[in-house]
């Protein structure tokens, strides 16, 4: 039994449910366009997706969380929503009168209020009535074309719960207080810096600034949102900026600076410009420097940095993705994260990934965020970011910003100070890196002098 919804449809609805996968319960093309089939199929499995499909090529249906049954009553639903594809894109319309979601009625198919019937009388046919319950314009949904050709029911399946976490995390206050003591210890291996500065990187709303206010508010002690953040479908940062992490309101600054970017855009012309990536990690940009997409960074800007020293560079990228939005992925932007990429691994600059929103991404997490490293789901997630972004798993972490929140987690701010941890010992790396590759030019250097030397007349 094939189902009809393709992968990327179903992926864009799991998106949006949070959830893993879309098992098909009820095919009527198979099991008969007929109120007693889809419910010998379907009764008592939840959540469910119903999907229809038409001659004029439109797909439509409604997800609940409650299961079908026959009882002929309304059932209260406040998450149940309507929807119709528009190319690759879901378009939602909710519950508006959350008692009447969905009707249990024995000779039809899914009964969304009195709004949207698929299956209508044991008919192929779909019973349309916008206004009843959920409000949506019926030429966008269905196209006005209320003849079936196809009718779907997939259950919508849990993300799985391991026996054994995937990485171990002690969920301590001690070690909440360990991490913070070893973050405000921490010293460069090269004495000419300071601060390491770590450059986050991420297409518009995925948490970039929001991560920077995370990690300030863990050392103030309260929610902080210093960094302009929020969702928006442009990028909200439009400056270079450069955040030193304070020790508390009036402590001194902590041994990272995490720079701030312009959210990547999927089209050309729109975001963070790729050519003025080479400048930010060469340490040429000055704070608060202004954005412009359509035109590349000049070195007449004011305050452009012609002979950056060691510690204005980059020693780190962060890649920052929305854990609920990787399976779907525009191609635009995995094609500039990919140029991105490579772009740093020529100048030999570490990189990791910051996985944020897991418990948008799945209801294990927002159930209890100690539940990130049980989740298989955001393991696979982990897998998939990894193999699209080229980077090995052991450098994709987890983490939950703080968005909606007024006091601090313990929990969280684990996710968070864990995160600065890895970024200190990939800054390492680099400066390990450094010496190496002049310690090795300096050994040439020294042959050649020997060679000229000792080298016989």
């Amino acid at each position: 039994m094939n189902p009809r919804l393709t992968q990327s449809q179903q992926k864009t609805i799991c998106a949006q449910l949070g959830r893993f996968k879309l098992k098909l319960l009820y095919k009527a093309s198979i099991h008969g366009f007929t109120g007693a089939a889809f419910h010998q199929r379907c009764d008592n499995r939840s959540p469910t997706v119903s999907v229809g499909y038409n001659n004029s090529g439109f797909v439509f249906g409604g997800y609940t969380k409650q299961p079908f049954s026959q009882s002929g009553q309304y059932v209260n639903d406040d998450q149940a929503f309507l929807f119709t594809f528009d190319g690759e894109n879901l378009i939602k319309y909710p519950v508006t009168n959350p008692p009447y979601a969905v009707r249990m009625v024995a000779n039809s198919g899914p009964y969304f209020g009195e709004a949207l019937v698929l299956v209508n009388g044991s008919q192929a046919v779909t019973h349309s009535n916008p206004g009843k319950y959920y409000n949506f314009p019926a030429a966008q949904m269905h196209g006005n074309d209320l003849n079936l050709t196809e009718c779907e029911v997939y259950e919508v399946q849990g993300t799985t719960e391991l026996e054994r976490p995937w990485r171990t995390v002690i969920w301590e206050s001690e070690k909440r207080k360990e991490l913070i003591e070893s973050i405000k210890s921490y010293k460069p291996t090269v004495s000419s810096v300071t601060q390491p500065r770590v450059l986050l990187i991420g297409p518009v709303g995925a948490g970039k600034s929001s991560f920077f206010n995370s990690v300030s508010s863990v050392f103030r002690g309260h929610v902080t949102s210093q960094a302009i953040s929020g969702s928006s479908s442009t990028s909200l940062t439009t400056q270079f900026r450069t955040y030193s992490v304070k020790d508390g309101r009036e402590g001194k600054p902590l041994p990272i600076i995490l720079c701030d970017t312009m959210g990547l855009e999927e089209t050309k012309g729109a975001g963070l410009d790729i050519d003025d990536l080479s400048s930010i990690l060469e340490g040429h940009l000055p704070d608060r420097y202004q954005f412009n997409p359509s035109a590349p960074l000049h070195p007449e800007a004011h305050g452009y940095r012609t002979s950056p020293g060691l510690k204005d560079k980059i020693h780190c990228v962060a890649y920052v993705i929305d854990a609920s939005k990787v399976s779907i992925m525009p191609t635009g932007m995995e094609e500039k994260l990919d140029a991105i990429r490579r772009k740093v691994n020529l100048m030999g600059i570490p990189q990791l990934v910051l996985l944020t929103k897991v418990d948008e991404a799945c209801p294990l997490v927002k159930e209890d965020v100690r539940n990130v490293y049980k989740s298989g789901y955001i393991k696979d997630v982990v897998q998939e970011v990894g193999s699209r972004l080229g980077v090995p798993l052991s450098c994709v972490v987890p983490v939950k910003n703080y968005s909606e929140e007024l006091e601090l987690d313990m929990n969280c701010d684990i996710l968070l100070l864990s995160a600065v941890i890895q970024m200190f010992r990939f800054v390492d790396d680099y400066f390990d890196e450094l010496s190496d590759r002049m310690s090795s030019m300096q050994t040439t250097e020294q042959n050649e002098v020997k060679k000229q030397l000792y080298q016989p007349e």
